[in-house]
């Protein structure tokens, strides 16, 4: 993010991420309480992982999809001056406005 850490982006920060890590354990419980891995098919045919397996794959899964969910969050919740941040002074901006860092 643009500019300084502030307690402010910190606890929004913190409250997108915790609501991430609740959510995955949660879908986790249901997941792994309600399905049975013997008995989940591919295609018409019986996955051939063990139960240890699939329940990897599906904790990996869910890690995965609640964290991307909690990214898009952050994403799309910028306010517009951490968008338009501009880590140099007024002098030293281009004539055509501020470059992005890493940016040729």
């Amino acid at each position: 993010d643009a500019g300084p850490l502030t307690v402010e982006k910190f606890a929004r920060k913190s409250a997108k991420h915790s609501a991430w890590f609740l959510m995955a354990a949660l879908a986790e419980l249901v997941l792994f309480s309600m399905i049975d891995p013997s008995n989940l098919h591919l295609l018409g045919s019986p996955l051939e992982l063990s139960r240890t397996a699939i329940y990897s794959l599906g904790f990996f899964l869910v890690w995965g999809l609640t964290s991307g969910a909690s990214a898009l969050t952050c994403l799309l919740q910028r306010a517009p001056y951490e968008v338009n941040y501009c880590h140099l002074s007024p002098e030293a901006r281009i004539s055509r406005g501020c470059p992005k860092e890493g940016c040729e």
